[in-house]
């Protein structure tokens, strides 16, 4: 899907929420997801990032997004309860689903793992997006094709030393979004895994802060895959998880 050229009404009338909107992947993607038509509900913790992603897509002339401020950490179901109440009387359906937000913790020895570290990196990679789809599912019912897309990590494929409790995270997700793929079978919603690779974002400079930044890929050259999953053309697909980058 590295080569998919969406064309530039692809996403037209559809409404997308997007996790982790703020910066990285998840702002790229909105701002991608706005420009083939979409109308993007914003989702994050840090309002002041979403505002300024919010004034790039009303500058760009797309249609007017939606800002949800909300940590998703201290997020309760009610909060979920709220959030799909919201989109279903504001828009009637939502079409896609984009659980962007992760956060990496501490690498080092899964031995000397911190507890507190780790219970907040399954709150947020895992049971945070858990909630938040299990909450959406009514409103995208109500979608002719709804596409909901999890964020893998090749950490969560192959066990990697010193990745710790983020690995353990991305594992469950993959086992989560293949889970939740056999039990949609073939309904009116697919879902499915990205695994954006080695990436241009705050969270890689973190986990690799000596790497050559400028050797990696952009989000922006990650969005084929992230507008295939996203548009009817991959209507068929379920229960896949594909990678961003070429191997």
């Amino acid at each position: 899907m590295h080569t998919y050229q969406a064309a530039e009404n692809a996403l037209e009338n559809k409404v997308i929420l997007i996790t982790g909107a703020g910066d990285g992947i998840g702002r790229v993607a909105a701002l991608t997801y706005a420009k083939h038509g979409a109308t993007v509900i914003l989702l994050g913790k840090t309002t002041q990032k979403l505002e300024c992603v919010y004034d790039e897509i009303v500058a760009a002339g797309c249609p007017k997004p939606a800002i949800v401020p909300l940590d998703l950490k201290g997020a309760t179901k009610q909060h979920y309860r709220d959030l799909a109440a919201t989109i279903e009387q504001q828009f009637g359906k939502l079409d896609g689903l984009l659980n962007n937000a992760s956060i990496l913790g501490a690498l080092g020895p899964l031995e000397h793992f911190c507890v507190s570290t780790f219970e907040n990196i399954m709150k947020v990679n895992v049971t945070a997006q858990a909630m938040i789809t299990k909450y959406l599912f009514p409103v995208m019912r109500k979608s002719p094709s709804a596409s909901i897309v999890f964020t893998s990590s090749g950490v969560g494929r192959q066990g990697r030393e010193f990745w710790g409790a983020y690995a353990i995270s991305k594992f469950a997700t993959e086992g989560m979004m293949q889970t939740w793929a056999a039990e949609v079978g073939k309904t009116n919603i697919r879902i499915n895994c990205i695994n954006p690779g080695a990436t241009r974002t705050g969270m890689r400079a973190t986990a690799y802060p000596g790497e050559d930044k400028d050797k990696l890929k952009t989000p922006e050259e990650l969005m084929p895959t992230y507008l295939y999953l996203m548009s009817d053309d991959s209507a068929e697909v379920n229960g896949q998880s594909l990678d961003a980058q070429p191997k």
